[in-house]
């Protein structure tokens, strides 16, 4: 029995010969072990379009993404991407939104004031609403309202439905708000005054 046992460790048993163990190359550094950071932006993916080239030898085919990443505090931007596959203009889309971020000045969870944002023929209007009212918008002018982090909204969308220009006239009209803290520094006066 003893014999038997020994033949099948026998692998074991040889001394210089053995495959090295698990334990002698030291810790293993997987997937597993990486810790995830915590991400400072969220990130929307908005529409994929598949694009198509027509060439000598046939098409070729290749994905564009529209993105909008914000951290759902103030801060928010779209970005678009292309490659032959999804998930590398997803990534390149989420690259290029960083790197157009507005930051939006908003109080009590809505905005301070209304305003329209224009881009091609997308007109987007942006109205102040009270508490428990939500974010009243369309998909593409949503997914900008929530990663910017307001929570009451009105808005209503005019012209083209395309998500490219309305995401981008949503944050057009973003980006003209103003606090009246900015407009009392502006005019040299003081937010009562403004407030009146």
């Amino acid at each position: 029995m003893e014999n038997t046992q020994n033949q099948h460790h026998g692998r074991d048993n040889r001394d210089g010969n053995r495959p090295p163990r698990r334990d002698d190359r030291g810790p293993r550094t997987g997937r597993r072990d990486r810790v995830e950071e915590p991400q400072e932006f969220k990130e929307k993916l908005v529409a994929v379009n598949r694009v198509t080239k027509v060439v000598k030898g046939g098409r070729n085919f290749r994905f564009s993404a529209l993105v909008v990443v914000g951290d759902e505090k103030g801060r928010v931007g779209c970005g678009m991407g292309k490659a032959t596959e999804i998930p590398e203009a997803i990534r390149k889309a989420v690259e290029a939104a960083k790197k157009t971020l507005v930051t939006v000045p908003f109080k009590d969870a809505t905005i301070p004031h209304e305003s329209i944002g224009l881009f091609g023929t997308a007109k987007v209007l942006l109205l102040p609403a009270p508490e428990g009212t939500g974010v009243i918008a369309g998909g593409a002018a949503r997914a900008v309202l929530e990663l910017c982090g307001i929570k009451n909204i009105r808005t209503k969308s005019y012209g083209t439905s395309n998500p490219i220009n309305v995401v981008k006239a949503t944050l057009k009209g973003l980006s003209q708000l103003r606090s009246a803290e900015q407009v009392a520094k502006l005019r040299g006066k003081s937010v009562e005054d403004i407030l009146g």
